[in-house]
């Protein structure tokens, strides 16, 4: 029996602060207490440092298959590690694209050999993949994956019957990208009638508009009410959109829940003079007042998780002019730095940072034994020193891709130690390999 012993440590934990030791035996909390004097095969002293359950990432994009020039499952899940996440549920626009059963579970067989984290796989669903998707176990699969905008290969979902069939036939939560193709379409030939090729960046929220992602945000809700479905809409980038959401029901009642992400929660268009491309997402940073109106609905339960729609180019590619850019940038290993930030700052407290990087994704997803620090849960925790401050460089930076849009920025916190299952996976800047994640299982 291995065990772990956590002395003296600040737990942020479902709304309250309090110090407490914690024992772990073979991956599990098994007590937590104020004092515990029980002998443990490794000791930890975190007086002084704040503990947080894992935080579970509900969007990340690993590259693997078919685009591990990128990123892959091995290097992309050290980097969540190193930078408090605990575990995380990867999007199917890989090549090729997961809309097989089949391709589904290669995925998973990679992660069970590589992934320092924990690991879930959306299955993808295309115009022509039904009967595929409603194959998808609810107990082993976090979610069906519908990209209702642009997206790689054979992703689009832009048949309304099909639509349709699979917001009425889902048996489990379906996540959506949300973008009228359209709109889009129509706005990129005006600037191109206007501008030809030289398209700056900084219009790229004119192109990805307010508009496109209203008009299919709202469209994915008329469905989900229309069916009954368990809606989940991710990155939410305009404050149309936050109205679209219901906060006077409790999570676990709630049928459509929607997700903000890091970049929309910490730039805005003026960045785009700076970051260029760095900063380029699909659905577009937008305005300052969408920046602030999204951290509203996050505060105020509208807007119930935060995640980071992690999606690793090469900086070559990033480097490229606006048309040939492609959109998407490196955040895992600092989403939960850049939230202790604006904690810093005074715009959010450490118990919604717990809340909503951690608790509410469990609650959505109905993950099992995570998300939480509670006796008999798994021991996804995060220590973390509030004054430590460190920059991010080249140096520090464990993405494949070697760049990140917060690179020359300060964090005045840094993640000290990271347990995964009960695994101490990394400790004081270094990790420590060997022991795999888990794949996720959910209660439904």
């Amino acid at each position: 029996m291995s065990s772990i012993l956590i002395k003296s440590a600040t737990i942020v934990n479902e709304n309250r602060q309090y110090v407490s030791d914690i024992l772990i035996k073979d991956g599990l909390i098994d007590r937590i207490d104020g004092q515990i004097d029980t002998a443990a095969d490794k000791v930890i002293n975190a007086e002084g440092l704040h503990l947080f359950p894992g935080c579970i990432d509900d969007q990340v994009h690993f590259r693997e298959p078919g685009l591990t020039y990128k990123g892959d499952i091995h290097s992309e899940s050290r980097a969540a590690v190193a930078g408090g996440i605990t575990s995380f549920m990867e999007m199917p626009n890989t090549v090729p694209n997961t809309l097989t059963q089949e391709l589904l579970e290669q995925k998973f067989e990679i992660a069970a050999h590589n992934s320092l984290a924990n690991y879930s796989f959306y299955m993808g669903a295309s115009n022509d993949n039904l009967d595929e998707v409603l194959k998808t176990d609810a107990k082993t699969v976090c979610g069906i994956k519908v990209f209702m905008g642009s997206s790689t290969g054979n992703m689009l979902v832009d048949n309304p019957k099909t639509l349709e069939d699979i917001f009425a036939q889902s048996p489990m939560l379906i996540a959506v990208h949300c973008e009228d193709e359209a709109t889009i379409k129509s706005n990129l030939n005006h600037y191109k009638q206007l501008l030809g090729e030289n398209i700056p960046v900084k219009l790229h929220p004119k192109i990805r508009s307010e508009e496109a992602c209203y008009l299919s945000s709202s469209m994915a809700v008329e469905l989900a009410k229309k069916h009954n479905t368990r809606l989940h809409i991710l990155h939410i980038s305009t404050e149309k959109e936050t109205h679209l959401f219901n906060n006077n029901v409790t999570l676990k009642d709630k049928r459509i829940t929607a997700e903000a992400c890091i970049h929309h929660l910490w730039f805005s268009d003026e960045d785009y003079e700076i970051k260029g491309n760095l900063i380029k997402w699909n659905p577009a940073i937008k305005k300052k007042t969408d920046r602030d109106a999204i951290l509203k609905a996050v505060l105020d339960g509208h807007i119930d998780v935060i995640a980071t729609d992690h999606a690793p180019h090469t900086f070559e590619e990033k480097s490229q002019p606006y048309l040939q850019a492609p959109s998407g940038g490196p955040l895992v290993q600092h989403a939960l730095p850049a939230m202790l930030e604006l904690h810093h700052q005074g715009k959010i407290s450490l118990e919604q940072i717990a809340e909503k990087m951690a608790h509410n994704v469990a609650v959505c997803f109905e993950v099992e034994k995570r998300g939480f620090i509670r006796e008999g849960y798994w021991a996804d925790l995060v220590l973390v020193d509030l004054n430590d401050p460190w920059s991010v460089s080249k140096a520090n930076i464990l993405y494949k891709c070697k760049w990140s849009p917060f690179e020359g920025s300060t964090f005045r916190s840094k993640i000290i130690h990271t347990l995964v299952s009960g695994n101490l996976a990394y400790s004081n800047g270094s990790l420590i390999e060997g022991k795999a994640g888990k794949r996720l299982s959910f209660n439904r």
